[in-house]
């Protein structure tokens, strides 16, 4: 006697292992927003700083909302300190130098993939090895290299020092990794060169980790401070790292220097930061897909 499919007992889907109870839930959400508010609540703050009066900023009781609503902060930083001039600086050297370091990186990790390059395996762990050397013990042989070649107080120097990224290099080589060899072959069996398959296959096929390492490398350039502390000294050439720098500096009216008052210096960093959140609105959706993909392949 056969049995009806009806009366097959259904099977129960399976418990999922990772699952959280529901207070483990309650407990990791409480905890997802207070870290949220230990990060946002300073962010808060320095705005209302900077949207306060000159008078108000100097008082400490300014905390999440402005008092005395005034914009005279950003308009006296943007035009009494020079910080449109050091704004162009950083967005210039970023967007020029971010652009060559993503596709020199690119072009690099295609060549760390191919099985014809002798010694690629010593090649990547070479690679590798640089990044464990901390940026502060080449501040020395860079700057004397700068110098030797030329480039001290100058835009060439601000963007070719950090042009070769070897976490860049290494991101671009994994996610290449992830894409078929066998695309690649058919495009040679086209007699496609390989620059038009690079161009054409790889390329468009690893757009997210293309976004991940322009975002990370603009964000980067934008924050660099040292390299381009040691190697200006005009102020003409200054980036708005070194510009909030100076405006740490305490200042008096009787010091002889414009006092600077801190909804002036709170203007500052809230225009320093702007750009990063407009570039980040739109990278986001690639960022974490870009990143986990490139460093889960090997």
């Amino acid at each position: 006697m056969s049995t009806k499919l009806s009366d097959r007992p259904e099977k129960l889907p399976k418990a999922n292992r990772n699952e959280l109870p529901p207070l483990g839930r309650v407990i990791n959400a409480v905890f997802l927003v207070l870290i949220f508010l230990i990060m946002l609540l300073p962010m808060v703050n320095v705005l209302a700083i900077s949207l306060s009066s000159n008078a108000a900023s100097q008082v400490s009781d300014v905390t999440l909302w402005p008092k005395n609503f005034s914009t005279e902060g950003y308009t006296f930083i943007w035009n009494a300190q020079n910080l449109g001039r050091a704004f162009g600086n950083s967005s210039f050297v970023s967007v020029v130098g971010t652009l060559f370091t993503v596709f020199i990186s690119s072009m690099a990790g295609y060549a760390l993939i191919q099985r014809e390059l002798p010694f690629r395996k010593a090649i990547a762990t070479g690679i590798l090895i640089t990044m464990m050397i901390p940026g502060d013990l080449t501040l020395v042989s860079i700057f004397s290299l700068n110098k030797a070649l030329g480039l001290i107080d100058s835009y060439r120097g601000l963007i070719l020092n950090g042009l070769v990224s070897a976490f860049s290099i290494m991101l671009m080589r994994n996610y290449f990794l992830s894409v078929p060899e066998s695309l690649a072959e058919s495009g040679r069996i086209d007699n496609a060169s390989e620059l038009r398959i690079f161009l054409s296959i790889y390329l468009p096929l690893s757009l997210p980790g293309l976004a991940a390492i322009t975002f990370l490398e603009f964000i980067g350039k934008w924050n660099s401070f040292m390299v381009p502390l040691i190697i200006t000294t005009k102020p003409q050439l200054f980036t708005l790292p070194i510009i909030l720098r100076q405006l740490t500096q305490p200042t008096d009216s009787t010091s002889g220097v414009v006092q600077i008052y801190e909804n002036a210096r709170m203007a500052a960093i809230v225009i320093t930061v702007i750009p990063l959140l407009v570039l980040y609105s739109f990278a986001q959706r690639f960022l974490i897909g870009g990143l986990t993909l490139g460093a889960s392949k090997g």
